[in-house]
């Protein structure tokens, strides 16, 4: 193309700029503009020329404008820089805002002499919002609450907040409620490390794990040759607890006969140790818990309804995961973090694809099934981030094909399963590396695999 066609097709050649551009006169008057330059601003060309730059009103502008006679631009003084990639904001006709990038450059005849100058304008309006929910996002980052491990910022986690901001103040028992995977040992945890009891003692028993003689050894204690086995004194929970907390989880599952007992202490405050007749006095605050609907195991007949109206003083509950999907990348930030921590993994957190099926899926185990995908996630992975492919199934499958109740295999015990099975064949069958790896201690390793059968032999040879 030679000179003279340029000259010729100039006009269609900066119409078909995605930025504004205009060109104004050594005395600020608006020369010539583009369609992009009408589309951005809604003036017509009829409308900008002949009037005064000022007509966009942009803020960056206002830092270059001059009163005197003569001097009304810094950029058309001598050696001033031209404006390059200045972030501003121009006000459209309709009065509206736009968020622009702004360049800037004056024109100068051989001799010198200023002829006027160019400017364009980029709208950068998405790159402001995405930059708004970056801020946002950051902000909600350094300001989320933990109390110890619990996280969250969604109105549902702050009502938990605040009843147990007020629990904690109280000595009356409290009883926690929520889904398998919520978090309620969290939560009896901060009770009693924000209350008055906090430098006292904090027990815990899951009384699901064991049956009524064993769970009532645990809970009070027993005396030499009180059973067979009983070869010495024997200081139960209750005991090693006066004075501070003791934190009963899956207090639904515990055999009547040990409820009448358990209600005894409620009463009294006094414990008696098996095979002993003598009563020993305990000031413990009992915080409870259960997954169970204990108002339908009174009504079996499996729960005492006087040891009910005793526990549920206080009562808490807990939000499953799907109640409170707002917190879930908050979640996911915290785990990984921790995560890389622990594994030295170079993971700098999850695709847009990958947070959203997270976002999506109904998490019937809650946190817990959370942590145990993320935890499967840095084992597959390797670095960068973590994609859908990194996810173990169901968290990784698409949401229409999953239930509130998890439609098809629990991914809380299926990907700690799996994800143990990779550590093993990753570190060829070597336990210690396998527990470094997913950040636990070897005796984990090796009850998890007792729990799920994992036989060594054939994980290394598949």
């Amino acid at each position: 193309m030679k000179s003279e066609d340029i000259s010729r097709y100039w006009k269609r050649i900066i119409n078909t700029m995605n930025d504004g551009l205009m060109l104004i006169s050594a005395e600020g008057t608006i020369l010539m503009v583009n369609k992009s330059f009408e589309r951005l601003t809604g003036y017509s060309a009829g409308e900008a020329i002949g009037k005064s730059c000022t007509l966009l009103e942009c803020d960056a502008c206002e830092q270059t404008l001059h009163n005197r006679p003569g001097e009304w631009c810094k950029l058309f003084l001598p050696n001033h820089p031209d404006m390059r990639r200045c972030r501003c904001g121009i006000v459209r006709k309709d009065g509206t805002c736009l968020p622009a990038l702004k360049n800037a450059s004056v024109l100068r005849d051989d001799d010198g002499t200023v002829l006027g100058a160019v400017e364009t304008i980029t709208d950068i309006s998405e790159i402001d919002r995405l930059d708004q929910q970056v801020e946002l996002l950051s902000r909600q980052l350094n300001d989320y609450r933990e109390q110890h491990g619990i996280i969250g910022t969604s109105p549902a986690i702050r009502k938990v907040f605040q009843v147990v901001e007020k629990a904690a103040q109280s000595n009356a028992p409290v009883i926690i409620l929520g889904e398998s995977g919520t978090g309620k040992e969290l939560v009896a945890r901060a009770i009693h490390e924000r209350g008055h009891r906090k430098k006292g003692p904090y027990v815990q028993l899951n009384c699901a794990a064991l049956n009524a003689a064993l769970l009532e050894s645990e809970l009070f204690g027993h005396i030499k040759g009180a059973f067979t086995g009983a070869y010495r004194h024997r200081t139960g929970r209750f005991e090693a607890a006066d004075g501070g907390s003791i934190f009963l989880d899956e207090i639904g599952d515990i055999p009547l006969s040990v409820q009448v007992k358990l209600l005894r202490v409620l009463e009294n405050k006094q414990i008696e140790r098996v095979g002993d007749h003598r009563s020993v006095d305990v000031d413990v605050r009992i915080i409870s818990a259960t997954h169970q609907n204990l108002v339908s195991l009174i009504e079996q007949q499996q729960f005492r309804e006087d040891l009910y109206f005793r526990i549920n003083v206080i009562p808490i509950r807990i939000p499953p995961l799907r109640e409170r999907r707002e917190d879930i990348p908050l979640l996911v930030n915290s785990f990984v973090q921790r995560l890389r921590g622990r594994t030295g993994k170079a993971i700098t957190g999850l695709t847009s694809g990958a947070l959203r099926h997270l976002m999506d899926y109904t998490w019937p185990g809650n946190v817990r099934e959370l942590k145990s995908a993320l935890e499967y996630a840095f084992v597959i992975a390797e670095k960068g981030k973590i994609d859908l492919e990194h996810l173990p199934t169901p968290a990784a499958e698409t949401p229409s094909t999953l239930s509130i109740q998890g439609g098809g295999r629990p991914g809380g015990a299926g990907a700690e399963k799996q994800a143990l099975v990779d550590a093993l064949r990753q570190t060829g069958g070597n336990q210690t590396q396998a527990a470094r790896l997913l950040g636990i201690n070897r005796v984990t390793v090796w009850n998890r695999m007792r729990k799920y059968g994992i036989d060594l032999n054939k994980v290394i040879d598949a």
